[in-house]
């Protein structure tokens, strides 16, 4: 038997904030002009949100009255300084990403996986994680004493095959108004309880704000960033994870697209091998369309990448194949990009 943890932040987490917010401002200059460039930054904390980065699009928007959406809907004021400093994406990229080359907006490795685990392809304790934070922002929503703030943790017992057989410890730490703890608590340990057991485990302990109070939340108690939690938005570290956000990217930047791909590339592979659990690695260089590499591990071993994997890879490729230019980003900034 072995110990292994993974980790979710709840979507009024700062750095999932900011993540959002990102998300956003890409998602408006997408559905304006589907060819827009984008790489935005944000970072948040004492009462003011800065959003730097580099737009090239013909999008007209408001930075500032975006990210004031994205805090309402989260369930945070929204009197907020924003500060918008965005600016325009080197000319130097658009020469390898323009429509007549087509090739990666940036250099790096990024890694998709799968395992049959859940009917999602996905860890059992990661699904289990994911479902707990949608229904903690459903509590923000309609009970009182449940701010956005906070994140949970699974530590798992596994036996030799990697096969999950009980939770050792379940930690979440939830920012809440500490005035009814005994029934915040209650209703968390009862809702985990029971996804547990559905998936026929028992949670041995749980360790609710373990330092005995979380009051002081959001950007008041901590400072956000995008792309502090790309664990958390791939697998949360049940794989390798490449170097790079995919949060507040457009779809050129194979940070995004080459993460989906290798998702894609990892279920085929498991369903065509009957395999237990699949990594595909794809590396890239700035400007050029044909991957460098595609590496395949498995249960049963190392695969060899067919052919047509690599022509499949290929940035416009992907972003016609997965219909990138149409998805709403920030829906997959809130709780991981891989759910399903």
């Amino acid at each position: 038997m072995k110990l292994f943890s993974n980790e979710i932040v709840f979507r009024g987490h700062p750095d999932k904030v900011c993540d959002q917010i990102s998300a956003a401002i890409l998602d408006e200059c997408l559905k304006q002009d589907e060819y827009s460039r984008c790489g935005i930054e944000t970072v948040g904390g004492k009462g003011k949100i800065f959003i730097t980065g580099e737009i090239t699009s013909k999008a007209v928007f408001s930075a500032q009255d975006i990210a004031r959406r994205v805090l309402r809907d989260i369930g945070y004021r929204d009197d907020y300084e924003i500060i918008d400093n965005i600016g325009k994406q080197s000319a130097d990229i658009a020469l390898g990403t323009n429509d007549e080359v087509s090739g990666a907006g940036d250099q790096g490795m990024m890694f998709g996986y799968a395992c049959n685990d859940t009917p999602e392809l996905l860890p059992t304790a990661m699904v289990i994680l994911q479902k707990l934070a949608r229904y903690y922002d459903e509590l923000v929503h309609t009970h009182q004493d449940f701010y956005p703030d906070g994140k949970a943790q699974i530590t798992g017992v596994y036996d030799d095959d990697f096969n999950i057989v009980s939770i050792k410890d379940f930690t979440i730490s939830y920012n809440n108004s500490e005035t009814n703890r005994e029934e915040t608590d209650r209703i968390l340990k009862d809702y985990v309880t029971e996804l547990c057991e559905n998936y026929g485990l028992k949670v041995e302990r749980f360790l609710i704000n373990p330092t005995g109070r979380f009051l002081i939340g959001g950007f008041e108690g901590d400072a956000g960033l995008t792309g502090r939690k790309i664990v958390v938005d791939s697998y949360q570290s049940f794989s390798n994870v490449g170097g790079g956000c995919m949060n507040g990217k457009d779809p050129s930047k194979v940070d995004l697209s080459g993460a989906y791909m290798a998702r894609v590339f990892a279920k085929e592979l498991l369903k065509k091998h009957d395999l237990k659990w699949c990594e595909v690695q794809l590396s890239y260089a700035i400007g050029l369309r044909r991957p460098l590499a595609i590496y395949i591990d498995s249960d049963k071993g190392n695969l060899q990448p067919e052919e047509q994997m690599y022509v499949r890879a290929e940035p416009r490729h992907i972003i016609d194949e997965l219909d990138m230019k149409h998805i709403c980003y920030e829906k997959q900034a809130m709780f991981g990009h891989f759910h399903e």
